[in-house]
């Protein structure tokens, strides 16, 4: 190596190492400026797969959200057994105290259950109680056949009843909500958020189905079993948020979490449906969070309810069928975060 080689030598291992240490070791704020950009953003969780509103007095629709997405409703369905059955009972073909006797296909029904045994005796009341409080799919079963010559003829009178009250995207194939042994939803029972809306209406208007969606508690079979079932009312809500008094929960795999409810506060009352829920806690969060949302917007009216045919909820698109007409600029849905509550709402926890 000669001498001037040996010279520039240090000189150019000092400016590959100052290069080297750029390159290696970049500014905290330039390592901070790419984590920063390159972060994926938060993903919240969608706590329904359809949602709607409604004024129970006027059928006005407050807020929906894919109200007409169409799915299995799994128990709310027993909301129409209920129906049905009351419409037998104004028909003078039974009454509440008529007896009805278990058979061994309703004692064979699955899932929830009040474990009817062929050959009891129970009253049409009581397996009502059991219906719309334990969610008892043999009590469904036996209320069917009771209320009507056999499952296929309840079943029809199900779907007429739906189609009367203008439930235009629902088809019932059974009294309880079971989802069918295909596993297909194609073939069990279908319907929509503002469809059962609908049906809630119905029965707010025509029965006396808040008697009993309204308990929390009560025994099967205190009369003629020598160890009554305690009955414990599905429906979480009910002791938690101010007002609530019905109506009917249901879940299987397919269908979700889904919810009917309905409460009344300071002469006004509501009906919540979500359909869809990943989980109950979710579901019965938001839920609470939209009673609390649009009762806030409502002011102190009397006690009142519309005819059930004037109480039919409209599209966003399309104005309203009833009195009071729907506002200009509809009020804004509160947060889709499930654990969010309203700030002025009570702290609920589930």
């Amino acid at each position: 190596m000669s001498d001037s080689s040996a010279h520039r030598f240090p000189f150019l291992l000092a400016i590959l190492t100052l290069f080297a240490g750029v390159v290696v070791f970049p500014s905290k704020a330039a390592a901070q400026s790419r984590t920063k950009t390159t972060r994926a953003p938060a993903v919240v969780p969608s706590t329904y797969k359809g949602a709607i509103v409604v004024n129970a007095a006027s059928g006005e629709v407050l807020f929906e959200d894919n109200a007409d997405f169409v799915s299995p409703p799994a128990s709310v369905t027993k909301l129409m057994t209920f129906l049905i059955v009351h419409d037998a009972i104004k028909a003078g073909r039974i009454n509440h105290d008529t007896l009805v006797t278990v058979t061994a296909e309703d004692a064979r029904i699955g899932g929830t259950q009040v474990w009817l045994k062929q050959g009891e005796v129970f009253t049409v009341d009581e397996l009502l109680y059991a219906l719309m409080i334990q969610s008892a799919n043999d009590c469904a079963h036996a209320l069917a056949h009771a209320a009507a010559a056999g499952r296929e003829e309840f079943v029809a009178l199900m779907n007429a009843r739906a189609q009367s009250l203008g439930m235009k995207n629902t088809t019932f194939r059974t009294p309880h909500g079971l989802p069918p042994s295909s596993r297909r939803d194609a073939d069990g029972d279908l319907t929509t958020p503002r469809d059962l809306a609908l049906l809630s209406l119905a029965l707010i208007r025509e029965t006396d189905v808040l008697k009993y969606t309204s308990v929390r508690l009560r025994e099967f079979g205190a009369r003629t079993r020598p160890e009554p079932v305690m009955m414990k009312n599905h429906n979480n809500l009910l002791p938690k948020v101010a007002g609530v008094d019905g109506l009917k929960t249901g879940f299987t795999q397919n269908a979700g979490f889904c919810l009917a409810a309905t409460a009344q506060r300071n002469g006004n009352r509501l009906i919540v449906v979500t359909m869809g829920s990943p989980d109950s806690k979710s579901r019965d969060l938001k839920i609470a969070n939209l009673f609390e949302h649009y009762f806030a917007k409502l002011p102190a009216s009397p006690i009142s309810a519309a005819p059930v045919t004037s109480a039919t909820p409209a599209s966003p698109s399309q104005p309203a069928r009833t009195p009071p007409p729907a506002p200009e600029k509809p009020a804004a849905p509160p947060p889709q975060n499930a654990g969010t509550l309203n700030p002025d709402g009570p702290d609920i926890r589930f």
